[in-house]
């Protein structure tokens, strides 16, 4: 992999996804993931310089956390810091979740696409967050940015962590002035609120490699709030053709962030501070 940014110790990347062709996927999944196991992902990790991730449940498998749960225990076995967010339904025990975070979980996602196939209602959001905010975990959440103006009171009230998936996901980008950003900004100053740099191609109506519209976006919240920005590669990328290259998202996040000391918070001292790397529960 060539030009691939110099990355500082212990990068973690906050948003990678594992398929296993042994999983079955459940029946709301909307589309054929193709096999991408731990092993594939760690070649890239360790081409990227990265030595952290976060594994995150996709909505292929439903409920059904056993390939997220065996990806943990591979890169345990490795010695790769990791951890990983579930999908959960409404009624898990606590002896479930207790479980949970005892194999690495810490997170809860909430796929609110329809099209995506996501499980969680909003109205499971409140009760889940205060499940699991005595669990240090957060609630990953993925929404189209432009419902924030009236979801954003709804996440204000949540308990505990939340961490807002790819730039804010607007499924139609919009300008940095717009109600739906400023909202998304706002949502940021509270404590305990996060935003992914991540997959600028899903949204942008510019082309690659800048992605012009999502990178507006992404500077803006590195020049505001460079303490609540995490970054992530998507991998695999899933339903995406086709794929943009690895090296290329990190050398977006060296455009968005130039500034090194801003670049290693984002990679390394803010994910460690929300996930818990170097803590002893990840």
């Amino acid at each position: 992999m060539s030009d691939v940014p110099s990355m500082p110790r212990g990068a973690c990347d906050c948003h990678v996804h594992i398929y296993e062709d042994g999983y079955p996927l459940a029946p709301s999944a909307s589309f054929q993931p193709s096999h991408s196991p731990v092993s594939a992902y760690r070649e890239v990790q360790q081409a990227l310089g990265l030595e952290r991730a976060v594994l995150v449940q996709p909505t292929g498998y439903g409920f059904d956390n056993r390939c997220l749960l065996d990806a943990l225990a591979q890169f345990a076995a490795a010695g790769v810091p990791t951890c990983g967010i579930a999908v959960v339904p409404a009624d898990i025990s606590d002896l479930e979740l207790q479980g949970l975070h005892d194999a690495g979980v810490r997170g809860v996602r909430f796929m609110m696409l329809a099209r995506s196939g996501g499980l969680l209602p909003w109205e499971a959001l409140p009760t889940m967050a205060a499940r699991i905010a005595p669990l240090g975990w957060n609630i990953n959440l993925q929404l189209d940015g432009r419902e924030l103006p009236q979801r954003r009171e709804v996440i204000d009230r949540l308990p505990g962590k939340v961490v807002i998936d790819h730039t804010g996901k607007f499924l139609e980008p919009v300008p940095p002035h717009d109600p739906a950003f400023k909202a998304l900004l706002r949502l940021l100053e509270r404590e305990g609120r996060w935003v992914k740099l991540s997959a600028p191609y899903e949204t942008s109506r510019c082309e690659a490699p800048h992605y012009d519209d999502v990178t507006a976006l992404a500077l803006a919240l590195v020049a505001t709030h460079p303490e609540r920005c995490l970054w992530a590669s998507n991998w695999p990328h899933p339903n995406f053709r086709p794929r943009p290259a690895d090296a290329d998202m990190l050398k977006l996040l060296e455009s968005w962030a130039p500034d090194p000391h801003v670049r290693e918070s984002i990679l390394v001292h803010n994910p460690a501070s929300l996930y818990g790397f170097g803590a002893g529960i990840a």
